[in-house]
């Protein structure tokens, strides 16, 4: 009996490390197929985000290049000939902006709601090309009204590109992606601004008189013209946003659409169920019981004051008061940009890194605008301190990257907030600069802008506040989230 028990016992020990050896193969095995599914899935990752990239980020960085070619047309021509062909006097030129901002403003939540109903590239497509023939008829202006209506309806139109860009940008691109490449769109903007200098300069000097026409009526028709063929490109290579890919695919009404199942029905991801209950109170009051939609929409309109100081063209002022050559007046700016550009990249590659990090260079971009504001306010007539300032000035076109990636993160769960906040965010920015250039940046002003550098240093610091606020309060969601998260799976494994 001993020898037989003896030999069951290492008949026992035999299976035991034979059933060990299998299990570690079978977990070898395993190993092998997760790590082969995910060499799979960045493979997978890498060839999409390479088609999005050659695809929408390179038709939206037109379409917004070209929407600033445009927009910087109009100061450019402003101080190139323009004021004195129409007798622009006094405040009117910040009146024909406000005209501009105001068309802007109120377009902002339509274009982003119809975004939502229609296909993209036809309807991006669509608002190019008409704001693009408005660009052209500019050059036959004769007078100020006829420049503050047609400004207000290329407003219109232009209002499109920047806030619904974003919103397609975060339909697309994860977290850790998206920083960089609204880095790379906002940036497209400012080169717009850094080729529209060059272009005026160039058709300045080689078509001024041509045909009886001045030069900076050649240049709106030379900037509409190139806007046309960036109107049809849309239709080429622009696709749809996923949630009208998935209506179109889900035509039986088989697929989950839904892709976060803590939302409720209400708060389903499609582009129908949008539009369709655009005016049912649910969504209204989902929206504004959060604090998302508040915080974002304050802290852009204090970004957007910050930008105001270059997007009101306060550099080109002081340069044709100080009695600058036309050249110079168009070529001076241009560091603006450039500076703006590396200030965007640079930030983008921070926020890939720290893709929740907004706040840091949200703080560090009040401080360097709160230093330029204090420079430009302690000495407005001395040039080497009105240039550095200037330029470091530009910094404050990284804002846009900031706020915008922040923005499409935080909300990222709920499209129809997303959709609105950040339409929201530009709409009040826009209503806000509509008076503010009026009031503090007024071309009367030049050099001093006494008034603007106090708001400058009022709307910097109220930057920074509520930046710290935001943080603050997505850091508490998170962890109420990561609470409620660990508890359903908890509740989960109990049930097992």
């Amino acid at each position: 009996m001993s020898v037989e028990y003896k030999d069951k016992e290492s008949s026992d020990i035999h299976d035991r490390h034979l059933k060990l050896e299998v299990e570690d193969i079978e977990l070898e095995e395993n190993d092998k197929q997760i790590e082969s599914l995910e060499t799979s899935l960045k493979v997978s990752r890498k060839k999409f985000l390479f088609k999005a990239d050659a695809c929408i980020l390179t038709y939206v960085c037109l379409q917004y290049w070209i929407n600033y070619v445009d927009r910087s047309g109009f100061s450019n021509a402003y101080v190139t000939g323009m004021k004195q062909s129409l007798n622009l006097v006094g405040k009117d030129f910040n009146i024909i902006n406000s005209c501009f901002s105001i068309g802007y403003i109120i377009s902002m939540i339509p274009h982003n709601v119809m975004l939502l109903k229609f296909k993209p590239k036809y309807y991006l497509g669509f608002c190019t090309l008409i704001w693009g023939v408005i660009t052209i008829i500019l050059h036959s202006v004769s007078n100020f009204k006829q420049c503050c209506a047609l400004r207000f309806f290329q407003g219109v139109f232009e209002s499109c590109t920047f806030s619904g860009t974003h919103l397609i940008l975060g339909s697309w691109y994860l977290e850790r992606e998206l920083p960089f490449r609204s880095a790379i769109f906002t940036s497209s903007g400012l080169i717009g601004s850094l080729f529209s200098g060059f272009m005026q300069v160039g058709i300045n000097s080689s078509m001024d008189g041509k045909n009886g026409m001045q030069g900076w009526r050649w240049l709106f028709i030379i900037d509409g013209i190139i806007t046309m063929p960036i109107a049809a490109l849309s239709l080429f290579i622009f696709p749809d946003t996923p949630e009208i890919i998935m209506k179109e695919l889900d035509k039986d009404g088989t697929i989950d659409t839904d892709v976060d199942d803590e939302l409720g029905d209400s708060e389903k991801k499609t582009s129908s169920t949008f539009v369709s209950t655009l005016t049912n109170w649910t969504i209204w009051k989902r929206i504004f019981g959060r604090w998302h939609w508040y915080l974002f929409s304050l802290v852009w309109a204090l970004g957007g004051l910050n930008i105001s100081w270059c997007s009101n063209s306060t550099f080109l002022l002081y340069l044709s008061n100080k009695g600058y050559s036309v050249a110079n007046r168009n070529h001076y700016p241009m560091g603006i940009y450039a500076v703006g550009i590396a200030a965007t990249l640079m930030t983008s590659l921070y926020l890939t890194f720290k893709p929740k990090g907004h706040v840091a260079p949200a703080i560090a971009i009040s401080i360097v605008l709160f230093i330029t504001a204090i420079m430009i306010r302690t000495n407005p007539t001395n040039d080497v301190q009105m240039f550095v300032a200037q330029y470091l000035a530009g910094i404050s076109y990284a804002g846009q990257t900031v706020f915008f990636s922040w923005c499409n993160i935080v909300t990222g769960n709920d499209l129809q907030e997303r959709a609105i906040t950040l339409a929201s965010m530009n709409m009040f920015s826009g209503a806000i600069n509509a008076w503010w250039s009026i009031v503090f940046y007024p071309a009367t002003d030049v050099p001093y802008f006494k008034n603007g550098t106090y708001a400058m240093i009022a709307t910097t610091v109220a930057t920074a506040l509520v930046s710290i606020a935001i943080c603050i309060l997505y850091k508490r969601d998170e962890k109420k989230r990561a609470e409620r998260i660990n508890y359903v799976n908890i509740g989960s494994d109990a049930l097992r």
